[in-house]
Formats: structure tokens, C-alpha cells, sequence
């Protein structure tokens, strides 16, 4: 039977495959360590459990909530913007509450591009940056995901090459996979390039409040002029350890926003209330629990690059995030991280995320994701020395994807 269209144009799920030996492993009773899925292992703050409890007994919070965001929590994230980035924002017309900063990137890529349309996405990236544009029918060109000259030139070559001329650029930093990070210089240029060609920019900031060193990251809307070209996507997913309550938010460009609030107006009633509520009560607190969260990411990170190393395996030090990006060690490499990640399951009870799951770019590099405590990190280090130490006679038996025999 013929596939649907949009379902048609998504890849093939990489990930898939090495999920399904995770399972089995599991199954079969192997202690497998999970660093693949970016899920945060932290508690969400007691008070702001405490708030949901509160709002939940009051039965009129039951009913239909509001598409854009309850009043009072668009109130609050534009005054978490003021507060963090010194950006002053509209909550009637430059905020809109979204279910998760990847539902929010998926219905604006339904609000603003038509088939056809063409779209500027870093390689590689997280996945709904490239997938919600392409089931919207638009066509995606890549561009370096580091920041720095590259980037331009990539930008440049796809203003003159790219038929029609692309209508937005997607940006994330810091980064998912790579842990990337940018400056403000990086993002005044990158106003000042969409300005003159007349394309939008959709940044993900969903990392803002995982960070190492004394620099906060900034938010593109810094820039002054940034709200004419940019709407930014942010969650409390990783800032308040609420993945699993779905609660985002995008703000800036008026034109934009009011776009997506159409598209969502349709298609949802926003979250529960209670979890609004709740949320507002997030970015209203104290921000001891997102500091005291950053410390706890910080100190895996350390032992993480320090225990895989003594082990064999390189891991750059990520400067922000929750991931490490780290290349397959050389004598894995032909592999590709797929096959790489699965040795990983069958041989070292590890799980990664292979980074062809983020676009062919990605497929030298595994993402190792912050979501275990500093004594199981350590543990799959121990796991992975055994392995590496014997790894010659593992690879006897791999044939690398794409290959003949």
C-alpha cells in the first residue's frame, strides 16, 4: 500500500534499530545504562509540584484552557525576558505557551511555508528542526551547524542558488546535538543577514540555563532589530526538570507569533491548566533549583569527559547543554554511528544516541546525553574500557552499513 505524502518524506527513524536492541537487551536482563534519549532525570521543583497540586483541586481548572498561554504565564515569561536577557516583550502580541519547544517549531513550520518553499537548517540538528518543516512540503538546505564563517558563506551561496530564495533560517544554540554555543556578535550578523534578504529566523533556546562557564547564552532577540526577522523557542523542560509536562513557549515577531497562535487555535486548547499555572509559578520563583540543576549537569559532564577518557574514548568537554558530541573513536569510524552505537548496547550495556539521527553530518559522532548519576556514568566507563580492551575481535564480526557481502 502506497504511503501518505507527508509520511512519505520522512526518513527512515535511525534511531529505531538501536532502540529495538535496547529493548532486547533489556528484556534479556542486561543492566543497560542509558545515555541515548535527552530525558532529564531530575525531580521537578517541590514547589512547583506543590502549585499543581493546589490548582488541580479547584474543578473549574478542569475545563478548556487557552491556546496561547493563560494570561498570567505569558506575564511571566516576558518578565523571565527582562530579567535574563533584557528584552522587553508584548505578552498579548509577542508570547504564545506552546506544548514543548518541538511542538511549537512543528506548527510553525505549518503556519509559515508552503510546498516548495525552502528552508535553511544546520547539519546535523535535532530532528523537528528539519522534519516539521519538511511535512509542512517545504525543501530544506544545509548549513554548517558550528557557528563562525562557515555559516555565512553556506548562507550566501544559498541566498544566490536556492530557487525560490529560502523564506527562514533555523538556529539552536546552545546546540542539540553538538553543544555548540554563540555569541552576540554571531547573532548580530545574523540579523543584519536576514534583514537585507528578507528571511526569518527561528532560534531554538531551549538550552539557555545549561551552562559552564561565567557567560550566560544570549537570545538572539538581544540584537536590536532581531523582533522585525526572529521568533525564539524556549522550554522548561531542562531549566525546571519538566520534560514530560510539555511547556514551551516562542516570542518575538509579532507577525510570526500571530501565526502560530491562528495554526494552535486550531489545532489544540493549550495545556492543562493546572500545569500553566504551575509553570507560571516556575518562572515566578526562586532560580536556586535551575542553579542548583546546572551544578548537578556540570559535575556529570566532568566525570563523564574524565572517566570515558582514561577509558579510550575522547569526549570534548561540552561548554553548555546536556550532551557531549563525541567522535567515534578512529579504529570504530568506518562503521558509522549506528553500527558503532549498537556494539555499544551489545558489548558495553551503553546507550548513545548514533549521530545520523541528526543528519548525515552527524554520522562520525555519537551524542552522549548528561541523564545518569555520576556513579552509573562511571559504571559505563568501566564497561567501555572491557570493551575497547577487546574491541579488535568485536569488529571481526561487524559489516558496516552499505557494505557488500
Amino acid at each position: 500500500m502506497e504511503e501518505f505524502y507527508k509520511t512519505r518524506r520522512l526518513p527512515p527513524y535511525v534511531f529505531e534499530e538501536v532502540n529495538r536492541l535496547k529493548a532486547k537487551a533489556r528484556a534479556g536482563g542486561a543492566d543497560i545504562i542509558d545515555l541515548g534519549m535527552g530525558n532529564p532525570d531530575l525531580p521537578t521543583p517541590k514547589h512547583i509540584v506543590d502549585k499543581l497540586v493546589e490548582t488541580v483541586q479547584n474543578p473549574r481548572t478542569h475545563r478548556y484552557s487557552a491556546s496561547k498561554g493563560i494570561a498570567g504565564l505569558r506575564r511571566a515569561q516576558a518578565a523571565y525576558y527582562g530579567r535574563r536577557f533584557g528584552v522587553k516583550l508584548n505578552p498579548d502580541t509577542q508570547v504564545v505557551a506552546t506544548l514543548g519547544s518541538k511542538e511549537g517549531f512543528a506548527n510553525m513550520a505549518q503556519a509559515i511555508s508552503a510546498p516548495g518553499d525552502v528552508v535553511l537548517v544546520p547539519n546535523p540538528s535535532y530532528p523537528i528542526h528539519a522534519f516539521g518543516f519538511l511535512m509542512a512540503g517545504a525543501s530544506l538546505r544545509s548549513i554548517p551547524a558550528e557557528p563562525g564563517p562557515e555559516v555565512f558563506e553556506a548562507l550566501e551561496r544559498a541566498v544566490i542558488h536556492s530557487v525560490p530564495k529560502p523564506i527562514a533560517l533555523i538556529l539552536c544554540y546552545p546546540a542539540n546535538p553538538t553543544a555548540y554555543v554563540a555569541d552576540l556578535d554571531f547573532y548580530k550578523d545574523i540579523v543584519a543577514f536576514a534583514k537585507k534578504h528578507e528571511i526569518f529566523v527561528l532560534s531554538d533556546l531551549a538550552y539557555s540555563e545549561i551552562y559552564f562557564g561565567d557567560t550566560p547564552p544570549p537570545s538572539i532577540l538581544q540584537v536590536p532589530g532581531a523582533m522585525d526577522v526572529a521568533v525564539e523557542f524556549t522550554s522548561l523542560s531542562k531549566t525546571f526538570s519538566m520534560p514530560g509536562w510539555r511547556m514551551g513557549f516562542a516570542v518575538g515577531n509579532e507577525r510570526l507569533i500571530a501565526a502560530l497562535a491562528r495554526v494552535k487555535s486550531y489545532l489544540d486548547y493549550g495545556a492543562f491548566t493546572p500545569i500553566q499555572v504551575a509553570a507560571t509559578a516556575a518562572l515566578n520563583g526562586p532560580d536556586d533549583c535551575i542553579v542548583s540543576a546546572r551544578e548537578v549537569y556540570r559535575k556529570r559532564r566532568d566525570v563523564l569527559v574524565e572517566t570515558f577518557g582514561r577509558a579510550g574514548f575522547e569526549v570534548p568537554a561540552p561548554a553548555a547543554s546536556m550532551f557531549a558530541w563525541a567522535p567515534i573513536p578512529e579504529k570504530f569510524r568506518h562503521l558509522g554511528s549506528v553500527e558503532f552505537s549498537k556494539l555499544l548496547i551489545e558489548h558495553a550495556d551503553v546507550a548513545v544516541a548514533p549521530g545520523l539521527g541528526f543528519g548525515e553530518h552527524g554520522d562520525t559522532h555519537v551524542r552522549i546525553a548528561l541523564v545518569e548519576n555520576e556513579q552509573r556514568i562511571r559504571q559505563a566507563a568501566r564497561n567501555l574500557r572491557r570493551f575497547l580492551e577487546t574491541a579488535d575481535e568485536k569488529l571481526h564480526n561487524v559489516i558496516p552499513i552499505g557494505a557488500k557481502g
